[in-house]
Order: C-alpha cells, then sequence, then structure tokens
C-alpha cells in the first residue's frame, strides 16, 4: 500500500459497520483502540474475530473463528474465492484502482470452502458467511497484529488480509481500511524515524538515489545504497562472525528474542555489546558498557506516533535519577568522541530536521502538534490538517491523480514450521496480557494482585486429559529446552493449544521453548507457533508420607 501504517484513524472505528479483529487480543494489548472500537459496538457495528484463543476479545465478537494456528492464508483465500463466486467483489475498484487482479483470481481457486474448513478447523458454513458479510457491509476495516505478523511467513500473512480489502473496495474511504494494531506507543513512530534497516526517516527508501541524495545533502555523508540487516539477519551475522559489535538502545533481545539461549550465546560471543537502557536488563547484565538513559516516558521531551499515525507530544515530568542522561544528549557525546561536534541539539532540533526531510511530516511544528493535540501524518504543509484516512486517491475519476495502483499479492498456505507429532503434541502460542509489559523489565518488579506470573494456559479438554487441575505445575519442553510453570485452565483454548506470554522471564523463561524461525522478508520471528509437550510436575512423596500410609487402620480418621 505505500506506507507502514494504519489506513484508518481510531474515530473510524467508531462509525464502521463491520470489523474484522484478526490476530489480535485488541482488549488486552491495544486498550486503548478497543475503547473506540468498543463504541462501534454499541453504534451498532458487527465485530468478527479471527483467533486461535477465544479471548476477551473474541468474547465482545458477534462470531468467533476459532482457526488452527498459522493457518490464516487458507482462511483468506478462502473468503477471497467466496467473494468472487458469489459475484460480490468490487469489480469498478478493482478495475481502476488495482492490478495483478487475474494472478490472484487464479491463485485462491483451490482455496475452496471444504479445503479452508480442513486447513483451518473453522466450519464451512462459517467461513462463507464471514466472506459475504465482510463483502457486503457498506464500510469494514481489517485490522490486526502480532498474530499475525508473528510467523514465518509473516508478510504473506498481511498481503492476504490486505488482498481482502482491495478485492471489497474496503479502502481509501471513511470507515474501512487495513490496520496493523501497534503493541507500544511508539512503534509506528520508531518506524517513522528510520529505524528499519531499509528506510530512511519518514519511510523513504534508501535504495532510492533521489531520497539518499537529500539526506546526504542535508547530513555532509554519503550514505550506503542498500538495505541494512534486520534483527534476525544481525543474528546470523553474529553466529558467521561478521558483526561483532552490537549497540542496543531500548530493547531486551536476551529475553524477548526466540531462541533465548542461542540469543544470549551469539550476544556473550560478540567482541563489544553496548546496551543504553533505563533498568539493568538481561541484555544489558551481558554488556562491555551500560549507558543509563532518561527515557522513560515521564523523563524526556519529544513526540510519540500511536497506530492511526497521530504525532503527539511528549513532555517532560520528572528529573531522571542520578547519573542517567538524556538519550539525544548521550548521541551527541558519542558524536562528538567520534569527531563530529553535533553542538548541543535538542528535540525539537531533531524534530525539525527530519521534518525538512520527510515530506508527509513537514506541516507538523511543535507548535501545531500543541495546539491542535497532535497531527496524522502525511501532513505536507502548515495549513494542513494531517490525514484521517489513507488512500482516498485511488477513488479518483482522473487516472492521473489515482497514482501508483495497489497490487494484489499471490500468497499461498503454508502451516507453522514445526507442527505437533507424537513426542511434541502440542502447539505453543505466545502473546501479551492486559496487566503486563512485554519482558517485564517496566512492570515486572511492583507487587500487585494483578500479576498472577506466568502460567500455562490450556484447554479444560487437555487439562483433564492429562490428570492436571488449576494451579498444579506442569513441564513444557520444546526442542530447544524446558520450563516449568502452574496450569491455568481457560476455556477459550481448543484442545491441542498451549497459551504462554514472555511477561516474566525471571519466573518462566518462555523465549527458551520458541522457535528462531523467521520472515525472510520481514525478519519476524515465529512466536506464534512451536511444537512442545506437556507433562505434570508431581512431587516426589516423602520417606514418612510413602510408610505412614500403610499404617492407617481401617475406620481411622
Amino acid at each position: 500500500m505505500g506506507a507502514g501504517g494504519s489506513t484508518s484513524s481510531y474515530e473510524e472505528a467508531e462509525h464502521t459497520d463491520f470489523v474484522f479483529l484478526w490476530g489480535s487480543n485488541a482488549r488486552e494489548a491495544h486498550p486503548i483502540w478497543f475503547h473506540h472500537l468498543l463504541k462501534g459496538i454499541q453504534n451498532g457495528a458487527t465485530l468478527y474475530v479471527v483467533d486461535p484463543r477465544r479471548t476477551t476479545s473474541a468474547q465482545w465478537a458477534d462470531v468467533w473463528l476459532g482457526l488452527n494456528v498459522g493457518s490464516d492464508i487458507a482462511l483468506a483465500n478462502a473468503m477471497a474465492r467466496e467473494i468472487i463466486h458469489a459475484g460480490l467483489a468490487h469489480e469498478r475498484f478493482i478495475e481502476r484502482a488495482t492490478e495483478n487482479f487475474d494472478a490472484y483470481r487464479t491463485a485462491v481457486e483451490p482455496y475452496t470452502l471444504e479445503f479452508a474448513e480442513a486447513a483451518t478447523g473453522v466450519p464451512a458454513a462459517v467461513i462463507q458467511d464471514a466472506a459475504r458479510r465482510y463483502a457486503t457491509a457498506d464500510r469494514a476495516m481489517i485490522c490486526w497484529t502480532l498474530g499475525i505478523t508473528e510467523h514465518h511467513n509473516a508478510v504473506d500473512n498481511v498481503f492476504a488480509l490486505v488482498n481482502l480489502a482491495l478485492l471489497t473496495g474496503h479502502v481509501g474511504r471513511y470507515g474501512c481500511g487495513c490496520n496493523p494494531l501497534r503493541g507500544q506507543n511508539n512503534v509506528q513512530g520508531g518506524g517513522d524515524m528510520g529505524a528499519l534497516p531499509n528506510k530512511l526517516p519518514g519511510f523513504q527508501d534508501v535504495t532510492n538515489p533521489e531520497h539518499r541524495a537529500k539526506y546526504e545533502k542535508a547530513w555532509g555523508r554519503d550514505i550506503i545504497p542498500h538495505d541494512g540487516w534486520n534483527l534476525t539477519e544481525m543474528m546470523d551475522a553474529m553466529g558467521r562472525g561478521e558483526l561483532t559489535a552490537l549497540y542496543v538502545i531500548g530493547e531486551n533481545p536476551a529475553q524477548s528474542d526466540a531462541d533465548a539461549t542461542h540469543v544470549a550465546h551469539l550476544l556473550e560471543t560478540l567482541d563489544h555489546l553496548v546496551v543504553q537502557e533505563i533498568f539493568l536488563t538481561k541484555t544489558a547484565q551481558l554488556a562491555d558498557v551500560v549507558l543509563p538513559a532518561a527515557a522513560t516516558w515521564a523523563e524526556g521531551e519529544g513526540t510519540v506516533t500511536n497506530s492511526e499515525r497521530r504525532v503527539q507530544r511528549v513532555r517532560k515530568a520528572v528529573e531522571p535519577p542520578a547519573g542517567a542522561a538524556d538519550e539525544i544528549w548521550i548521541m551527541a557525546e558519542l558524536a562528538k568522541r567520534l569527531g563530529y561536534d553535533w553542538g548541543h541539539p535538542t528535540a525539537e532540533d531533531a524534530w525539525n530536521e527530519l521534518r525538512s526531510l520527510a515530506p508527509g511530516l513537514q506541516g507538523m511544528s511543535y507548535a501545531r502538534l500543541e495546539a491542535l493535540g497532535g497531527i496524522q501524518w502525511p501532513c505536507p504543509d502548515e495549513n494542513h490538517p494531517g490525514t484521517k484516512f489513507l488512500h482516498a486517491r485511488l477513488w479518483d475519476e482522473d487516472p492521473a491523480k489515482r497514482g501508483k495502483l495497489a497490487k494484489f499479492s499471490v500468497v499461498h498456505h503454508e502451516g507453522p514450521v514445526e507442527q505437533p507429532d507424537e513426542a511434541y503434541p502440542f502447539v505453543l502460542t505466545t502473546g501479551r496480557r492486559l496487566e503486563s509489559y512485554n519482558t517485564g523489565v517496566q512492570s515486572g518488579g511492583y507487587a500487585s494482585p494483578l500479576h498472577r506470573g506466568e502460567t500455562v494456559d490450556m484447554s479444560p479438554e487437555d487439562a483433564a486429559r492429562l490428570g492436571v487441575a488449576a494451579g498444579e505445575r506442569v513441564r513444557v519442553t520444546s526442542r530447544r529446552g524446558s520450563i516449568e510453570a502452574p496450569v491455568y485452565v481457560d476455556p477459550g483454548l481448543r484442545a491441542g493449544v498451549v497459551f504462554m506470554t514472555l511477561h516474566f522471564p525471571d519466573q518462566v523463561a518462555t523465549n527458551l521453548l520458541t522457535i528462531n524461525a523467521s520472515d525472510p522478508l520481514s525478519g519476524t520471528a515465529e512466536f506464534k507457533a512451536c511444537a512442545v509437550r506437556v507433562e505434570p510436575v508431581r512431587p516426589v512423596p516423602s520417606m514418612r508420607a510413602y510408610r505412614a500410609e500403610p499404617l492407617a487402620a481401617a475406620g481411622d480418621d
């Protein structure tokens, strides 16, 4: 679609007719956006949730499509086939605003409702109903998150959902769109700033000579004209000995990355590891140098960009602890020691440089951000109000104004890299809980009744089959490691699937289990699917208890 951001705004969720929440427990992982969705439900919107678990989000749904882990493309392609065969495709939009439709139509033809039912576990009639309701809604949006992107075929999963929007014309109009929900308050902003291996700030391709020339002129330095490594590629390069030094800012890969034992080994083999952090994380404990940063939400000035592309001001509220330094100051001091005097830049200086180079941000001065309470990009000049939804150009009568066509992508169903078998009969899928946060660095050190600690969530059927009750400990083993945790019996889980989080790694290191298979384009690891076995952990009875039992006389209390 040409930009890495949600095409719709939060407000539109309140006024749409139909929402597909696909691979997202937004009630817990994106509660602010879900609040807007609840208003939409109150206003009459229909909600269909696609998720292997009947999550707290699915409990609000009109229909829950409980699919097999990793079968999203089979479901999306079968829906597309049903829409085409029922004559519900938006032919006018497809003809005028898209390309590659014929190849796509041919590719989805084998995905019959019967095939999809076998692949996904969702009844054929439910798939048919979902396809027709989405296609016939006047305004409809698809929203997704890590349940789609944390797979070895993550990019193809996203393409499959975008295809559905193009097929039905549910993009480029108010109340419609394709919306990746961001898991933290500035994930979108990180991408906007150029924290991607293939982009300059403002989502400008590093391989584009015109884009590079603009930044080279501003910075006075040549820019290497090829994509950098993503995180997975960096780890692979460490293993080959090609990457020997690493600078980590606000990230905890020793606990957040898949196959954590392997990741820790790679970090330990580096010649030099620098970690810039607010707490002494497990990654920081492996570092040669730790730079204490004043980088909590209340300690600095700057901006954040949320899931609806809204840039908002952040204001310093408290003084950081002694020894912690502002991150821009740290960067400037490092530059000075490397022979480049940047002076004493402020957050606003950095922002103004960015908006002078990124066309979609040029109209967002600090003064306007303050006055308007935030602005959605693109905002090309200081008379522009910001953009509520993207890709309206695709509906323009003038072909020249429509510009680049939106492309259908041919994608095919592939199951997870690891399939259950006799030795590892369960699928482990991971995710987040409302009351906790990522690897627990910021939320794990506080006593709270909400923090129940890590559990192994399983279906009532599986718990009964294993003979374990809620609270009893089980051992979960994959081909990479083994952990123990208490059971939580979740009636929203299907048999054969267990669920865990990454929030309590000091108690239960879930990422010892996960597989480091990753998507070749995005580098995202397959956190959502690996094969495990689950076994009860039975305490060995003491000798006294064993000997005392036969001595009890019949009829004794």
